[in-house]
């Protein structure tokens, strides 16, 4: 009987594989010591993000760019990080009305890697320059997503986007990370060693939520799809947030539900129309051509309306 094959191990030194001083003796506190531990470490998250907020917005900046240049932004990842980025890029749509294909998260292992582990995906710096080579185009955005700042899929996938004349960032844990100097932009967010050791699902991963969150928020905010603070892009899915589509009118308009049900009825449940409608005063027809005129704008749209 042959024996196994020997698997391939690397030992990474990035600041999540280290020890945590504060936890040690983690397995024999009590219950409510154990939570102290973590959440007192989940509070230095915050402001490790905002130690790299100029290197977000100019990622802002290029995915900005990007978008309203006709291209698209990716999210290369694996593991948690690449399930943060499938996260973040669904939620844009019903949130913000998004064109699906504005936003693409790529993770390695594929769809069945959202459930389970996927043995070895994230080892395939090949099978991310594959990936990459068959979507990423000149002008695109490409964001990779990765704790460690090493993970293989993640700097294969990046190279190529390079290679094919698209932006790149990395986002890791590791402000150390060497391919650092092979980017764009390089977010490295300094969370330090994990609460359970090298559990980058603990801090690195909170960061790269609060990243992504802040990243394509803000995206959405420069394109105009946020009036105000309100959500005016929204896709109504439900009764729910039917209901927070007259809510968001009345916001913002200082008129009674009864006027913006109305409103929003003549406008064919089209939120920006009936917004710009009743902002303006102006009729229905005269509301959804001023849009049309202003790239779907509605600060530009209430502007043309009130030359």
């Amino acid at each position: 009987m042959s024996a196994p094959p020997v698997r391939p191990a690397v030992r990474v030194g990035a600041p999540t594989e280290r020890r945590n001083p504060l936890s040690v003796d983690l397995d024999l506190m009590s219950t409510r010591d154990v939570l102290t531990v973590i959440n007192e470490a989940d509070r230095r998250v915050p402001a490790a993000v905002a130690a790299v907020l100029d290197e977000i917005a100019a990622t802002v900046d290029l995915a900005v760019a990007a978008l309203r240049g006709g291209h698209r932004v990716h999210y290369f990842g694996a593991g948690t990080s690449g399930r943060l980025g499938v996260l973040d890029a669904a939620e844009l749509a019903p949130t913000f009305n998004s064109p699906r294909h504005w936003f693409c998260a790529h993770l390695a292992g594929g769809p069945d890697a959202m459930w389970r582990a996927v043995e070895d995906a994230e080892d395939d710096d090949q099978g991310g320059a594959v990936e990459a080579a068959g979507c990423v185009r000149a002008g695109d955005l490409v964001v990779g997503l990765a704790a460690s700042g090493r993970t293989p899929y993640v700097l294969g996938a990046l190279a190529a986007s390079r290679a094919t004349g698209a932006s790149t960032v990395l986002l890791c844990a590791n402000p150390e990370a060497e391919a650092a100097r092979s980017v764009d932009v390089f977010i490295g967010v300094d969370t330090g060693p994990e609460v359970v050791t090298g559990s980058t699902r603990m801090k690195a991963g909170t960061a790269q939520k609060l990243v992504l969150n802040t990243f394509s928020t803000a995206v959405m905010v420069r394109l105009g799809r946020v009036y105000s603070n309100l959500m005016i892009d929204m896709v109504a899915t439900n009764a729910k947030l039917r209901g927070r589509m007259i809510s968001i009118l009345m916001e913002a308009t200082g008129c009674s539900e009864e006027v913006c049900r109305r409103a929003l009825n003549e406008a064919d449940g089209d939120l920006k129309t009936a917004l710009v409608s009743l902002v303006s005063g102006a009729e229905v027809a005269a509301a959804r051509a001023a849009l049309a005129r202003s790239a779907d704008q509605v600060r530009g749209a209430l502007a043309l309306l009130a030359s």
